[in-house]
């Protein structure tokens, strides 16, 4: 498997790519920063890390200019 987007609520948030046996999660939203560069077993168990993260945030927050 190459690199797979991942989602959360409709947008994109960042990317799985494989390392070694596992896959490292890299961020492209800052409300998910605190997972970048965190390895995960799956695409979803990243996912469910996210969903995780955002639960204890509310919704994301959306900001003229941010990344």
């Amino acid at each position: 498997m190459s690199k797979q987007v991942i989602e959360y609520g409709g947008e994109a948030v960042g990317v799985v790519v494989p390392d070694q046996d596992r896959f490292k999660f890299l961020a492209v939203k800052y409300h998910v920063w605190d997972l970048d560069a965190k390895r995960f077993g799956s695409a979803d168990e990243a996912r469910a890390a996210i969903g995780h993260l955002l639960a204890g945030q509310g919704a994301p927050k959306h900001e003229a200019g941010a990344a």
